[in-house]
């Protein structure tokens, strides 16, 4: 594998992913990034974009947050779109709820990331020790960090420190791994 293939539902997760992929990706291994407007965007033209990636030995990634869906429903839903595009070895990845689930399963990384002291501490809080479960991670965040989090340069300065081992969000540990995966089977 030549390269991975982000296809995202935001500016802000490319901006997380910049800040973590190149912490645990092999040397040579290139990443693009392909950013919709959203998440109507994204299912609306992933089809047509992975049909039309021309980069031999490329392998994909998809993701988008879950927000109010069912999870199972939307991961299927972007499954099926890969398969008809004949990429049905995508890596199909949801965040649950939303992206900023992440950043609150790794206080440590905020409080590094916005320069915010005393956040870290708050880990072992009940709400943020499974923060997939929580109905609005971004307002959660923005009360946290005293609204010093903003999605774009949040998500820049905060991927850089999230821990790849014992984030307390279950869809960023599937994510890493998933990625690993595709990784190791090179």
């Amino acid at each position: 594998m030549k390269a991975i293939v982000s296809f995202l539902e935001e500016p802000s997760a490319k901006e997380m992913l910049q800040g973590l992929l190149p912490r645990f990706l092999p040397c040579g291994v290139a990443v693009r990034y392909v950013t919709f407007q959203g998440k109507q965007d994204l299912e609306k033209n992933l089809e047509k974009r992975l049909k039309g990636w021309r980069e031999p030995d490329s392998a994909f990634v998809v993701m988008r947050d879950q927000d109010s869906g069912d999870c199972r429903v939307i991961k299927e839903g972007l499954a099926k779109l890969c398969r008809q595009a004949g990429k049905e070895h995508a890596l199909v990845r949801i965040a649950c709820r939303e992206l900023e689930s992440f950043y609150l399963g790794d206080l440590a990384a905020v409080e590094k990331g916005l320069d915010v002291g005393g956040i870290g501490r708050q880990q072992q809080k009940r709400k943020f020790r499974s923060p997939d479960q929580l109905g609005s991670p971004s307002g959660e965040l923005e009360k946290l960090t005293k609204n010093r989090y903003q999605k774009i340069a949040g998500s820049r300065a905060i991927g850089p420190h999230l821990s790849l081992e014992g984030n307390c969000s279950r869809s960023f540990n599937v994510l890493v791994s998933g990625i690993r995966a595709i990784v190791s089977q090179e």
